[in-house]
């Protein structure tokens, strides 16, 4: 019998209100602070770079944008080679298009999901020995795990090429001590709606370099020269965040720590209400790492779980409940598809392996307990019916 019984919906990850948005918009409509620029902008710049850590921070209308004026101040212009995680949403590379360079893509590596440092050193000694040493090393933070940073980060000192820390995803965790987006010459946030905090749009550009941030706030404000009449030398973009948007990524920055122990928890319960289902394995947190857990992500074996990735999404869809694959990986995909790629290993490539069998699961930090338990429950009871079946045959 059919259940015509439409249930809620539970989104993959929703945005998540503190309450206190409304007083900075406010304020942003009494003092008519409605420009792309304002107190608010000043202050989320000053907060985010506090946070973090950092000396500077600038806000613009997205993390790509931030990609994008980061891999600018490197001076990538054409013919020039950028280093890239592969496991990634496509905003990560895009950028490098915009300037007429080529992204080399780096697989991943098994305890983190993250850039391979095995992957990246092949990389590097090849292209030093073909005399063309990337301008810039992208590296992810995929779904709040950060990279195995001190590797990485010495690999790209070795050969004197700068990193760009897409923190996109990880706003919130942790390396060694260490905020997440601190690491390398530029990191990168993004605020956009389904992250752990959001702006509905938006993201930032932070670093150590202050010349650096402020030449990006010249850049993202269409490089206007400082003259009494629109005057331009350079090209510029139009790239600012909204002084009202500012206002909403400050009140979602007050409560980051109170997001990042929900999703944790969240987190925390999938792993110890599934991880006994043969099969499954969940995104692992290496020591003195410390992840915000933006999303939670397992890996699905279909021969000891019975049920392959696909089917899983597909079957939590007709429950009404949002799933996701793994990110594909760039060098799958068919925009990428005569770009260099290097694997982990001779034998492996972890981020291919990772696409065919990973999953992201609800993870909101609005998500109620029965909302989660909804969820625990359709899977088990998936694999379950898929386990009968086999027996069957």
């Amino acid at each position: 019998m059919v259940n015509t019984t439409v249930q809620k919906r539970i989104f993959l990850s929703s945005p998540h209100m503190s309450g206190n948005e409304q007083k900075y918009i406010n304020e942003a409509f009494e003092t008519n602070w409605i420009a792309p620029l304002g107190p608010n902008v000043d202050a989320f710049e000053k907060e985010i770079a506090a946070y973090t850590g950092v000396n500077e921070a600038a806000a613009v209308s997205s993390g790509t944008a931030a990609i994008h004026l980061a891999l600018s101040l490197l001076g990538v212009d054409k013919g020039d080679t950028v280093f890239c995680s592969t496991l990634t949403f496509i905003a990560s590379a895009n950028p490098i298009l915009y300037l007429g360079a080529e992204p080399v893509f780096i697989d991943s590596e098994p305890e983190t999901w993250n850039m391979s440092p095995h992957a990246l050193e092949r990389a590097f000694r090849e292209a030093a020995s073909n005399g063309k040493l990337p301008k810039a090393v992208i590296v992810v933070n995929l779904y709040g795990q950060s990279a195995k940073m001190d590797a990485l980060t010495s690999l790209c000192d070795q050969y004197g090429v700068p990193m760009i820390e897409d923190a996109a995803e990880s706003l919130g965790s942790s390396y060694k001590g260490k905020p997440s987006g601190s690491f390398g010459r530029f990191g990168i946030f993004s605020f956009n709606g389904n992250k752990i905090i959001t702006t509905s749009g938006g993201g930032m550009l932070v670093s150590n370099d202050a010349a650096a941030i402020h030449k990006a706030r010249f850049l993202a404000t269409q490089a206007r020269d400082p003259a009494p009449h629109y005057q331009h030398s350079e090209v510029g973009y139009n790239y600012r965040m909204s002084n009202v948007l500012a206002g909403i990524g400050r009140a979602q920055l007050e409560v980051l720590e109170k997001r990042v122990q929900a999703r944790r928890a969240i987190f925390e319960r999938y792993q110890l209400e599934l991880s006994e289902i043969p099969g499954i394995q969940f995104m692992p947190e290496i020591n003195e790492t410390y992840s915000n857990r933006w999303l939670t992500a397992m890996t699905v074996d279909e021969k000891e779980a019975g049920i392959s990735v696909t089917q899983l999404i597909e079957m939590l869809a007709a429950e009404n409940i949002e799933a996701r694959p793994v990110w594909k990986p760039l060098h799958m995909q068919p925009l990428f598809k005569d770009n260099m790629y290097f694997a982990h290993n001779e034998k492996e490539s972890v981020s291919e392996r990772l696409f065919s069998n990973g999953i992201c699961l609800p993870s909101g930090s609005n998500m109620e307990e029965l909302d989660q338990t909804r969820v625990i429950n359709c899977i088990r009871n998936l694999i379950s019916v898929k386990e009968d079946e086999r027996k069957i045959v």
